[in-house]
Protein backbone atom coordinates (compact mmCIF):
# COMPACT_ATOMS: atom_id res chain seq x y z
CA UNK A 1 0.00 0.00 0.00
CA UNK A 2 1.47 3.33 -1.04
CA UNK A 3 1.15 6.16 1.49
CA UNK A 4 0.83 9.72 0.34
CA UNK A 5 2.51 12.63 2.08
CA UNK A 6 1.47 15.92 0.59
CA UNK A 7 -1.14 18.60 0.17
CA UNK A 8 -4.50 16.91 -0.51
CA UNK A 9 -6.29 18.58 -3.44
CA UNK A 10 -9.21 16.26 -4.26
CA UNK A 11 -10.60 12.98 -3.00
CA UNK A 12 -12.91 10.42 -4.62
CA UNK A 13 -15.24 9.59 -1.71
CA UNK A 14 -17.57 7.51 -3.87
CA UNK A 15 -14.77 5.06 -4.72
CA UNK A 16 -14.87 3.50 -1.25
CA UNK A 17 -18.63 3.04 -1.58
CA UNK A 18 -18.57 1.47 -5.05
CA UNK A 19 -15.34 -0.58 -4.83
CA UNK A 20 -13.41 -2.74 -2.41
CA UNK A 21 -9.90 -1.30 -2.75
CA UNK A 22 -7.30 -4.08 -2.70
CA UNK A 23 -4.07 -2.27 -3.61
CA UNK A 24 -2.89 1.28 -4.29
CA UNK A 25 -0.22 2.86 -6.47
CA UNK A 26 1.16 6.40 -6.50
CA UNK A 27 1.41 7.84 -10.00
CA UNK A 28 2.61 11.14 -11.39
CA UNK A 29 0.34 12.99 -13.83
CA UNK A 30 1.47 14.56 -17.11
CA UNK A 31 -0.10 18.03 -17.14
CA UNK A 32 -0.13 21.19 -19.27
CA UNK A 33 0.81 24.59 -17.86
CA UNK A 34 -2.65 25.86 -16.99
CA UNK A 35 -3.72 22.50 -15.55
CA UNK A 36 -1.28 22.56 -12.64
CA UNK A 37 -2.34 26.11 -11.82
CA UNK A 38 -6.01 25.06 -11.77
CA UNK A 39 -5.08 22.05 -9.58
CA UNK A 40 -3.27 24.30 -7.10
CA UNK A 41 -6.47 26.40 -7.01
CA UNK A 42 -8.34 23.13 -6.16
CA UNK A 43 -10.55 23.25 -9.25
CA UNK A 44 -10.57 19.45 -9.76
CA UNK A 45 -13.23 16.73 -9.69
CA UNK A 46 -12.39 12.99 -9.54
CA UNK A 47 -15.96 11.72 -9.25
CA UNK A 48 -16.44 9.91 -12.58
CA UNK A 49 -12.78 9.35 -13.42
CA UNK A 50 -11.08 6.03 -14.09
CA UNK A 51 -7.74 4.75 -15.36
CA UNK A 52 -7.10 2.38 -18.24
CA UNK A 53 -3.99 0.60 -19.53
CA UNK A 54 -3.42 1.15 -23.27
CA UNK A 55 -0.35 0.06 -25.24
CA UNK A 56 1.72 -0.48 -22.09
CA UNK A 57 0.89 2.98 -20.69
CA UNK A 58 -1.68 4.07 -18.11
CA UNK A 59 -4.11 6.89 -18.90
CA UNK A 60 -6.54 8.74 -16.65
CA UNK A 61 -9.95 9.44 -18.21
CA UNK A 62 -12.74 11.86 -17.16
CA UNK A 63 -10.80 13.74 -14.47
CA UNK A 64 -12.29 17.22 -14.69
CA UNK A 65 -9.83 20.09 -14.22
CA UNK A 66 -11.65 23.41 -14.64
CA UNK A 67 -10.25 26.20 -16.81
CA UNK A 68 -7.63 28.42 -15.21
CA UNK A 69 -9.13 31.90 -15.04
CA UNK A 70 -5.99 33.76 -16.17
CA UNK A 71 -5.26 31.14 -18.85
CA UNK A 72 -6.72 33.06 -21.86
CA UNK A 73 -6.34 31.20 -25.19
CA UNK A 74 -3.76 28.76 -23.79
CA UNK A 75 -6.30 27.05 -21.54
CA UNK A 76 -6.64 23.28 -21.56
CA UNK A 77 -9.52 20.94 -22.35
CA UNK A 78 -11.13 20.17 -18.94
CA UNK A 79 -11.81 16.46 -19.65
CA UNK A 80 -8.78 15.52 -21.73
CA UNK A 81 -7.14 12.12 -21.21
CA UNK A 82 -3.98 12.45 -19.11
CA UNK A 83 -1.03 10.08 -19.02
CA UNK A 84 0.02 8.62 -15.66
CA UNK A 85 3.66 8.03 -14.82
CA UNK A 86 4.40 4.66 -13.23
CA UNK A 87 7.33 2.24 -13.12
CA UNK A 88 7.33 -0.64 -15.63
CA UNK A 89 6.82 -3.25 -12.89
CA UNK A 90 3.80 -1.37 -11.57
CA UNK A 91 2.32 -1.09 -15.07
CA UNK A 92 2.77 -4.83 -15.66
CA UNK A 93 0.95 -5.54 -12.36
CA UNK A 94 -1.87 -3.23 -13.45
CA UNK A 95 -2.09 -4.95 -16.85
CA UNK A 96 -2.56 -8.31 -15.10
CA UNK A 97 -5.19 -6.97 -12.72
CA UNK A 98 -7.12 -4.96 -15.31
CA UNK A 99 -7.60 -8.07 -17.48
CA UNK A 100 -9.43 -9.80 -14.62
CA UNK A 101 -13.19 -9.43 -14.65
CA UNK A 102 -14.74 -7.11 -12.07
CA UNK A 103 -11.60 -5.05 -11.37
CA UNK A 104 -11.20 -1.34 -12.10
CA UNK A 105 -8.42 1.23 -11.73
CA UNK A 106 -9.92 4.08 -9.71
CA UNK A 107 -8.22 7.36 -8.73
CA UNK A 108 -8.71 7.78 -4.96
CA UNK A 109 -6.87 11.03 -4.22
CA UNK A 110 -5.10 13.84 -6.03
CA UNK A 111 -2.38 15.63 -4.08
CA UNK A 112 0.76 17.69 -4.52
CA UNK A 113 3.98 16.10 -3.28
CA UNK A 114 7.33 17.90 -3.60
CA UNK A 115 5.80 20.30 -6.12
CA UNK A 116 4.43 17.56 -8.40
CA UNK A 117 0.80 16.48 -8.86
CA UNK A 118 0.31 12.85 -7.86
CA UNK A 119 -2.68 10.51 -8.06
CA UNK A 120 -3.29 7.65 -5.63
CA UNK A 121 -4.61 4.94 -7.94
CA UNK A 122 -6.59 2.12 -6.35
CA UNK A 123 -7.19 -1.35 -7.73
CA UNK A 124 -10.81 -1.95 -6.82
CA UNK A 125 -13.22 -4.83 -7.18
CA UNK A 126 -16.75 -3.62 -7.87
CA UNK A 127 -19.19 -4.10 -5.01
CA UNK A 128 -22.57 -5.68 -5.53
CA UNK A 129 -25.70 -3.95 -4.25
CA UNK A 130 -25.98 -6.28 -1.25
CA UNK A 131 -22.32 -5.59 -0.31
CA UNK A 132 -23.06 -1.85 -0.27
CA UNK A 133 -26.11 -2.42 1.95
CA UNK A 134 -24.05 -4.61 4.29
CA UNK A 135 -21.36 -1.92 4.58
CA UNK A 136 -24.00 0.71 5.31
CA UNK A 137 -25.53 -1.47 8.07
CA UNK A 138 -22.10 -2.08 9.61
CA UNK A 139 -21.27 1.65 9.50
CA UNK A 140 -24.61 2.63 11.08
CA UNK A 141 -24.25 0.04 13.85
CA UNK A 142 -20.71 1.23 14.63
CA UNK A 143 -21.88 4.85 14.76
CA UNK A 144 -24.74 3.97 17.14
CA UNK A 145 -22.39 2.03 19.45
CA UNK A 146 -19.96 4.97 19.58
CA UNK A 147 -22.85 7.38 20.26
CA UNK A 148 -24.12 5.19 23.13
CA UNK A 149 -20.59 4.96 24.54
CA UNK A 150 -20.20 8.77 24.46
CA UNK A 151 -23.59 9.21 26.17
CA UNK A 152 -22.52 6.77 28.87
CA UNK A 153 -19.25 8.65 29.47
CA UNK A 154 -21.12 11.93 30.01
CA UNK A 155 -23.05 10.44 32.98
Amino acid sequence: MARHEGLLIAQNKKAGHDYTIEDTFEAGVVLQGTEIKAIRARRVNLKDSFARVQNGEVFLHNMHISHYEQGNRYNHDPLRTRKLLLHKKEISKLIGVSKESGYALVPLKLYIKNGFAKVLLGVGKGKKKYDKREDLKRKTAKREIEKAFRERQKM
